[in-house]
């Protein structure tokens, strides 16, 4: 197996330093506020930009990309970088003052806004008053402009706009992903009429479907090859061999599911893609692989790709945008009914690799419905503060929690459990539950989360704020 690679797209930014240099005038009002009065003001502002930005830079562990910054002010400065501007993901705009008109202008080519403005971190701007009321309200009392929110907003932080970028990395990442099917793209319940149709809507999502009589040639054809068997059979002794791993099923499930883990993986790089998922592995895949889904899966995540069960395209969107914000693999999972302030998640197949690194502990077992195959029953760590994601059926409203887990128990359910303590207003989150299954990773993503939400149109409730 190979190690955790967090793959991805990188997010490319192009800061703008927007200003404008007011000369005196005798008995009138001739400076706007702000603190950049001269020239060697504003040269003094670029290099604090772009140590501020270096600083990002060296921090964050997702691929990023800052360009050089730019001085506006005119809009003549703007077209002279316009192949430049269309070309970026984020324009970062330091708007210490000038006019609406050259801010309107950088919104209009289509691409993610952020604002950054200096109330104590620096000379103050102007846009620090004024924001507001003229470029969002348009001197009015109702938002006028589509092309930003204030959320687009940031004073003096950088660490909200380091996360920022972040949400916008996974947004990149998420949106346009090429995802094979494997058994067709499908949905639980109402879902398989919402779930592949919003996909494509929303996330435009490239669903590549892989019949299973293709994928059973395939098996066909991997398990002729000796060469491959067994290296598949050495693979998996090593696997079992780790320290903290117990085998509770047959050997020859766990030798089978190395050999679809390599199907898989072929598929993936013919199609180019990093995400799979497989309908239908409750029962039509067993008999063609003579094993289940559930640790080819889990050894795939642990990788770095995108690998889920079941095929449901309502929650899946969720785990991608999640694996791409946190860079960590992430657990889909079947909810219960949450009470006493837990919820119990579970399913039959989980990473290990769950912070990225090291393999947390798992028994080998079957997978629990069939009482057949090989499916990982993951350890996870107690006292780990967690992000969940509740995705709705129809694309308008999202949940989100931060929890902690404080079980790992053994009911008769779904191999990978947990108990989850709901940071929160869990009867709220009770009531207002939707769609089916949800999303986990470890740590506290919602604010990216949310935020990412928000730029696609989904409404997003997070339980923790109540």
């Amino acid at each position: 197996m190979e190690k955790y690679q967090r793959i991805g797209k990188k997010l490319v930014v192009k800061p703008v330093l927007v200003f404008q240099i007011y000369q005196r005038k005798d008995m009138t009002s001739w400076r706007p506020w702000g603190g950049l009065h001269t020239d060697e003001d504003v040269d003094r502002e670029v290099l604090r930009i772009k140590d501020d930005l270096v600083k990002i830079q060296e921090n964050v562990d997702f691929k990023l990309e800052i360009l050089e910054i730019t001085k506006i002010k005119t809009i003549n400065d703007i077209y002279e970088i316009e192949d430049e501007l269309k070309k970026v993901d984020v324009i970062l705009i330091y708007p210490a003052s000038g006019s609406k008109e050259l801010l309107n202008k950088l919104c209009e080519y289509g691409k993610w806004i952020l604002f950054f403005i200096r109330h104590k971190s620096g000379p103050i701007y102007l846009w620090y008053e004024i924001i507001y009321p003229i470029l969002l309200r348009e001197r009015t009392d109702r938002y006028m402009n589509p092309r930003v929110s204030i959320d687009d907003i940031i004073i003096d932080d950088t660490e909200e706009l380091t996360w920022k970028l972040r949400a916008l990395y996974g947004l990149k990442n998420t949106i346009g992903s090429r995802i094979i099917a494997v058994g067709g793209p499908a949905g639980w319940g109402i879902g398989r009429v919402y779930g592949p149709k919003l996909a494509k809507e929303i996330w435009k999502f490239d669903i590549i479907t892989i019949t299973y009589s293709e994928l059973s040639e395939r098996l066909k054809k991997a398990k002729n090859d000796s060469k491959l068997v067994e290296r598949a059979r050495i693979e998996a002794k090593k696997y079992l061999n780790e320290k903290g791993v117990e085998l509770k099923t047959k050997m020859e499930f766990v030798t089978n599911a190395f050999i679809l883990y390599y199907v898989f993986k072929d598929l993936l790089k013919e199609h180019d893609a990093y995400h799979i998922t497989i309908n239908e592995c409750m029962g039509t895949i067993m008999p063609i692989a003579r094993t289940t889904a559930c640790l080819a899966l889990s050894l795939l995540n642990d990788e770095g790709y995108i690998a889920f069960c079941e095929s449901d395209l309502v929650v899946i969107p969720s785990g991608v945008l999640l694996h791409y914000i946190s860079g960590l693999p992430v657990f889909l999972n079947d909810p219960t009914t949450p009470h006493h302030g837990i919820v119990t998640l579970a399913h039959c197949t989980a990473p290990r690799r769950m912070d990225g690194i090291s393999r947390e502990p798992a028994d080998i077992v079957t997978h629990f419905e069939s009482d057949y195959g090989a499916a990982p029953k993951v350890y996870m760590k107690k006292n780990q503060t967690v992000t969940v994601i509740d995705p709705d059926f129809e694309g308008k409203l999202w949940l989100g929690f931060r929890g902690k887990i404080i079980d790992s128990p053994n009911f008769d359910i779904c191999r990978s459990q947990i108990d989850v303590e709901i940071d929160g207003d869990w009867k709220l989150l009770l009531e207002k539950m939707r769609g089916f299954h949800w999303m986990l990773c470890y740590g506290d993503y919602l604010k990216e989360f949310g935020y990412a939400l928000n730029k696609i149109g989904i409404k997003w409730l997070n339980i923790s704020e109540h």
